[in-house]
């Protein structure tokens, strides 16, 4: 197993550079004995660059820093608020595009293409998952707008 995490470091390592800190294995589930490669990164950070698994482990991803206002919450109305929440995402895009193109260093970046990298890798997959979470009643109900 600490092969598999070596070969991630390796072919991930560069991404170092843009803040991501990789942290080794953690084990999620005693039971199932269930690891996963767990890494840090800021908010900014461009998703679709790491994989959601990596040789049968998953990639467990923590945001380290502090987050922009449109993502800010009580932290007494944590179980009132999902924190992920798309209409979120597309605030923060729409005042901050300058800024995201900046840091992600290209000039060219798509509303999409800004969506997608801050939402985990697929915006519009994070949205069917968030609606699908909160008709099930496992996220706080939100707004699309």
């Amino acid at each position: 197993m600490f092969e598999i995490l070596k070969q991630f470091e390796s072919k991930y390592g560069m991404l170092k550079k843009k803040g991501l800190r990789i942290e080794g294995l953690s084990m999620i589930d005693p039971k199932r004995k269930k690891h996963v490669i767990l890494v840090s990164k800021p908010f900014m950070f461009d998703n679709r660059q790491l994989p959601k698994t990596y040789e049968g482990l998953d990639i467990k991803a923590k945001i380290e820093g502090t987050l922009p206002k449109e993502f800010s919450f009580n932290k007494d109305a944590v179980r009132k608020e999902y924190v992920w929440a798309p209409n979120r995402f597309e605030k923060f895009v729409d005042r901050c595009s300058d800024e995201i193109k900046k840091q992600f260093n290209n000039p060219n970046m798509s509303r999409q293409d800004m969506l997608d990298a801050l939402a985990f890798g697929n915006f519009e997959e994070h949205k069917k998952k968030s609606l699908q979470m909160m008709k099930d009643g496992k996220i706080p109900p939100f707004k699309m707008n």
